[in-house]
């Protein structure tokens, strides 16, 4: 029996359940799920196998109006992705309907993503009822000829037997891209650091939206199995900095925990995590941080 592979972009707004679904389709928590928008900076990619196939999903940043070079290199990744993928899926929150966002996105994939098939995914179906479903359902498809349509609910996994099935055979014939046992192709350092990042999210989402960073720093295995990681976290500012450390030091204390915690059910083993708060007051319009977050760095506002 021959095998299939190839790349499977998933795009929308931010926050449409793009790294909900790509953990869904993959089995295992890879990308980052948050309730904040713009968490996934990097394209992150998770392997997902389906029968003789094996379907590479390349996780973009959420699409929207760039303001700043960083969202300019997040929204440039996406359309990257859409670009370089064999499939792309369009992800649209049912509730939501057709936005501003949605409509943007729509002109952009006649421009980026000519000749090639273009599913639909109504995500959190859910939330609305069926009449709501079938009028956007046909909306969007008198707006661009979609390969197909599924109604889906990344959270509660409905409908993603259906969207993964057809997209396995829909790749092209390939030999596998990915050793089996590879769910992602991110350094584990980087994968890391993403966890990491989360937590502080989550727990500062009100107070630090999105000036602050994680490294992991060093790695470094144990005789005993278990591995040490060092990690920086750096903010833009001093002040930052008292965030993230917390009323003597409680919320990085927190924060580490979560993380560790994490870090050890996806790794299998015992972690020693250290965290250090570092003020980086340009991090954002350094290059080389872009580099390790699989951004592209460029100068200028045309980025």
């Amino acid at each position: 029996m021959s095998t299939r592979a190839g790349f499977v972009a998933l795009i929308g707004e931010p926050n449409a359940g793009k790294s909900t679904l790509t953990n869904a389709m993959v089995g295992a928590k890879v990308s980052i799920v948050t309730h904040k928008v713009q968490t996934t900076r990097a394209r992150i990619r998770g392997v997902a196998i389906e029968g003789e196939s094996q379907i590479v999903f390349v996780d973009t940043p959420g699409l929207f109006r760039p303001r700043r070079r960083l969202d300019r290199a997040m929204v440039a990744a996406a359309w990257g992705g859409a670009a370089d993928a064999d499939i792309v899926v369009l992800l649209v929150e049912a509730h939501r309907g057709v936005t501003e966002g949605v409509e943007r996105i729509l002109e952009g994939l006649e421009q980026f993503a000519p000749n090639r098939p273009v599913a639909l995914a109504i995500n959190k179906i859910d939330r609305v009822k069926s009449e709501v479903l079938l009028g956007l359902t046909a909306d969007l498809n008198a707006r661009f000829p979609f390969t197909r349509t599924f109604m889906i609910s990344a959270e509660k996994g409905h409908g993603i037997a259906d969207l993964k099935a057809w997209l396995a055979a829909s790749l092209p014939e390939s030999p596998w891209l990915y050793p089996e046992d590879q769910i992602a192709d991110l350094p584990m350092r980087m994968i890391a650091a993403e966890m990491t990042r989360e937590k502080l999210t989550l727990r500062l989402h009100q107070e630090l939206p999105y000036q602050l960073t994680v490294e992991t720093e060093n790695w470094e295995e144990r005789k005993d199995g278990s591995a040490r990681i060092d990690q920086v976290i750096y903010v833009a500012r001093d002040g930052h900095k008292g965030i993230v450390l917390g009323h003597k030091g409680e919320t990085i204390k927190a924060i580490s925990q979560a993380a560790r915690a994490e870090l050890e059910e996806f790794l299998g083993r015992k972690v020693h995590l250290f965290l250090q708060v570092k003020v980086r007051p340009n991090w954002l319009e350094e290059a080389e941080r872009y580099s390790e977050m699989g951004l592209e760095f460029k100068d200028g506002n045309g980025g």
